[in-house]
């Protein structure tokens, strides 16, 4: 296989994993709390005396926006929305997770939990509870939540400490490799959910790029496989 031909393969397994990427902010433009994903591309470059340089892209960096997304007005009690930075601590099997989707409810413990029956933490990383016979639940720009005019805690709202990464697990939920700390500037919005930060039209236009892109890439790729058959066709002769 040629030089030209390595590098066109290794540009299509990139653009391929875009395009699977896209398809998934496409796919979740609508889902509450969804941050959407880009890849960053890499050269990588071998050479050695004598001997042609090889160039070869890799597309396997995923990069996670954090933009703010929509504020949709819902009216719901234990809908919760944050706006500015800060996240949510939610309670898993595998561990604390981060999430932004506010689309919280109470089981039957009276524990605050996702659709997926995770418990929300409070700002000292312990379950928040709310009373079953609460007629009324308020939160505060701060956290802070009462029933029935009784204050009962404060829900946590955390960012990393500066230069901790945090991987996506799921659709919404984020790991991080280090510790966490109050987020200061975020403020609770009650009765608001935030919709995803993908902007669908701009994720379609990105996808017929790449899938234009990948055409031609393609397109080399059999002509360039065309054209060492018939060189080696020829020398046979």
């Amino acid at each position: 296989m040629t030089t030209s031909a390595y590098s066109a393969i290794s540009r299509q397994s990139g653009l391929l994993n875009e395009i699977r990427v896209v398809a998934n902010n496409i796919a979740n433009s609508a889902t509450t709390g969804y941050r959407s994903e880009g890849v960053i591309f890499s050269e990588y470059v071998k050479s050695a005396p004598g001997q042609e340089s090889l160039s070869l892209a890799r597309g396997n960096i995923r990069n996670t926006s954090l933009e703010q997304g929509n504020l949709n007005q819902t009216n719901g009690q234990l809908d919760l929305a944050l706006e500015g930075d800060g996240f949510f601590m939610i309670e898993t099997p595998n561990g604390n997770r981060l999430t932004r989707a506010g689309n919280f409810s109470s089981n039957a413990a009276g524990d605050l939990v996702t659709p997926d029956g995770y418990r929300v933490l409070d700002a000292g990383q312990a379950p928040v509870f709310i009373p079953g016979d609460a007629e009324s639940i308020s939160f505060g720009a701060d956290g802070t939540f009462s029933a029935d005019g009784r204050q009962l805690g404060q829900i946590g709202i955390f960012q990393p400490l500066e230069g901790t990464t945090i991987k996506r697990e799921d659709g919404v939920m984020f790991s991080t490799e280090g510790e966490v700390e109050p987020a200061e500037n975020a403020k609770l919005l009650q009765g608001f959910l935030e919709g995803s930060n993908v902007n669908a039209i701009h994720q379609m236009s990105r996808m017929i790029e790449i899938q234009r892109a990948y055409e031609m890439g393609q397109s080399f790729l059999t002509s360039e496989d065309e054209r060492v058959r018939n060189a080696i066709e020829n020398l046979m002769k």
